[in-house]
């Protein structure tokens, strides 16, 4: 799915020795926790108490959770009050409390952010730099556990695919690509420079029906009856009558039985992949819908007659099989 010149690119620049461009600023450490504490979200005391807890050789995960929890939950209360308030501002066109609203939520994203950033930042350069700073060192304990138990800005908006899951990939060999690792000079890696500077992004958004009809074109398109036909007849049964385990069943089954055997029901949909290259559109359409799965398959048992013609090559193979005499 790459250029094969940003592989190449990427690759040199560790292909034999990696080089910094500058020097990273080890109090950058330093001003993100500055940042981080300035938001209030939490004291030294609750940091404390959870780094006691941690550092505690015979507590129990529950006391760990427990010295966690009170932090965690007001900033969850404190997201879901902002929601709040951004779908009542939303509702009465208030542009001005929605936007208030929508900083805070933004605000509360970004230093989750931060805590994660803070995490990165003190454990790669803490190997380096010897910060001697016990206040520094508690952050980075407290802000793991809390992140562990953070859940907002996980939300789902419009269509849930948490629960989508894939059945099915091909791969294609493209060929080979020259790539001279050892030609040419390699770019050097960026420091940190800034860390917890990132802004929050908008989400990209689009109504429900706006996905239906870019889905629609998908399947729409110059399909004439004779791409159709090519399809079903030459290319899907073509690659079905390769099947050494359909022309077995062919041969051993009455039609309905072979109608029936979820063998059939895999190699449609092996054979839809392994044209999803030459045929785009439709095995698309055929990948996502078993209904049209379905009709395939009643094309193929009927004018198309995939049956018959496996039992032809069935017998065909039987024959060239039996001995001479």
């Amino acid at each position: 799915m790459n250029d094969a010149a940003d592989v190449l690119a990427a690759f040199k620049t560790y292909y034999e020795t990696a080089t910094l461009s500058d020097v990273t600023d080890p109090n950058l450490v330093y001003n993100l926790k500055a940042k981080l504490d300035a938001t209030g979200h939490y004291d030294d005391f609750e940091v404390d108490r959870v780094v006691a807890v941690e550092l505690n050789p015979d507590a129990k995960q529950s006391e760990l959770v427990a010295a966690v929890e009170p932090v965690v939950d007001r900033l969850h209360r404190t997201y879901k009050a902002a929601q709040e308030r951004l779908a009542v501002a939303t509702a009465k066109y208030d542009e001005s409390g929605a936007e208030t609203a929508q900083q805070e939520l933004d605000a509360l994203r970004q230093f989750q952010r931060d805590m994660a950033a803070f995490q990165r930042l003190y454990t790669y350069l803490s190997q380096i730099f010897d910060y001697g700073n016990t206040a520094v060192e508690k952050r980075a304990i407290f802000f793991r556990h809390v992140l562990r138990l953070l859940e907002f800005g996980r939300e789902r908006e419009g269509i849930d695919l948490s629960k989508v899951v894939l059945t099915h990939h091909t791969l294609k060999n493209r060929g080979k690509q020259p790539m001279p690792l050892g030609e040419g000079e390699a770019p050097s890696l960026e420091p940190i420079t800034e860390a917890g500077s990132g802004i929050v992004q908008e989400k990209q958004k689009a109504l429900l029906h706006e996905i239906i009809q870019r889905v629609n074109e998908l399947f729409e398109g110059d399909l004439t009856d004779q791409d159709k036909l090519v399809y079903v007849n030459d290319v899907i049964k073509g690659k079905l009558l390769e099947s050494e385990k359909l022309v077995v069943q062919a041969n051993n089954n009455t039609k309905e039985q072979f109608a029936n055997s979820p063998d059939l029901k895999t190699e449609i949909l092996n054979a839809v992949m392994s044209a999803l290259d030459a045929h785009t559109a439709m095995s698309t359409q055929a990948l996502n819908s078993e209904t049209v799965r379905d009709g395939l398959k009643d094309v193929l048992l009927g004018p198309a007659r995939l049956y018959e013609t496996l039992r032809q090559r069935g017998t065909a193979d039987e024959e060239e099989m039996k001995p001479s005499t």
